[in-house]
């Protein structure tokens, strides 16, 4: 709004037995679910050129385009030409909807790719459409003696739902767990810990996204406690595991150690006789500064 952009929703495409959802009500409570119900194929996806997005599918993991890839929205492609009037109390008035988006155009920073796509600039790649099937319990929209009754004759009231929507969420904000395994420029971190047991890995993940610590932001004070969470009895009994394997495979290796300095190491790796894998456990008494490969 800010920038002088109509804000764009795309909305998704749900079939039930091969037939769009017609009632109302219904479809307003499928489009309603949240992603982690469906498949993680949003009901409404808000969108603005210029915003950060991220994938909800691997698209092409040896390109760097996999479940969590955070990219920059572009533009989306209609296979409708004429705009969908329709209104909805959670997005602002002048929003366009889209009920049959084709593709989207994001740019991803980090893909993979050598050269640019015909026709797109560099790091742009256009996401297609994905198609997923999940469940969905319409007992809440049932009659109360309707519900009893399907209960009592141990009918199902769930239904098969086939969802077509772009793979996409916003990444504004995302969850912890969202953002295992990403390196972030700049973050605000809540470490004000749900109800229930808090989980060590929750706060790490969170703390341990961004290089420096002038790039992480604590929104609110939250209890010292939370960083001292104790590792459960199934952690301890990892590290336990762990650790017997490390043993077990310092005395496999033992007579390696005991028998080959690092100048033998170099002979070795270099007449092809050892993998690399090999070689650093052979290398264990050996320091590495004195190894160049």
């Amino acid at each position: 709004m800010e920038m002088g952009l109509s804000p764009i929703v795309c909305i998704a495409q749900d079939y039930i037995q091969g037939k769009t959802v017609d009632d109302l009500r219904l479809r307003q409570a499928i489009l309603e679910l949240p992603d982690n119900k469906t498949e993680h194929l949003p009901g409404y996806l808000p969108l603005v050129p210029g915003m950060p997005v991220l994938l909800t599918e691997n698209v092409a993991t040896e390109l760097g385009l996999s479940n969590g890839t955070r990219g920059i929205f572009r533009l989306v492609y209609n296979e409708s030409p004429e705009d969908v009037r329709y209104q909805d109390k959670n997005f602002p008035l002048n929003t366009k909807f889209i009920t049959q988006p084709k593709y989207a155009l994001v740019e991803f920073p980090g893909c993979k790719l050598d050269n640019k796509l015909a026709e797109l600039q560099s790091k742009i790649v256009p996401i297609a459409i994905s198609e997923q099937t999940f469940l969905f319990d319409a007992k809440e929209l049932l009659p109360a003696n309707v519900a009893k009754a399907a209960k009592i004759n141990k009918k199902t009231t769930k239904l098969t739902v086939k969802r077509k929507a772009l793979p996409l969420i916003p990444a504004y904000s995302m969850t912890t767990h969202k953002s295992q395994g990403q390196t972030l420029g700049k973050i605000i971190v809540d470490l004000v810990m749900p109800p229930g047991p808090i989980e060590l890995a929750s706060v790490y993940v969170s703390l341990s996204r961004v290089k420096r610590l002038d790039d992480l932001l604590i929104i609110r004070p939250f209890e010292f406690g939370t960083l001292q969470v104790k590792p459960s009895t199934a952690q301890i009994e990892e590290l336990k595991r762990l650790d017997k394997i490390a043993q077990r495979t310092r005395k496999r290796f033992q007579f390696i150690v005991k028998t080959t300095t690092s100048q033998e190491c170099r002979d070795l790796q270099a007449n092809h006789l050892t993998d690399k894998k090999t070689l650093y456990c052979m290398l264990e008494i050996c320091p590495l500064s004195n190894y160049s490969h």
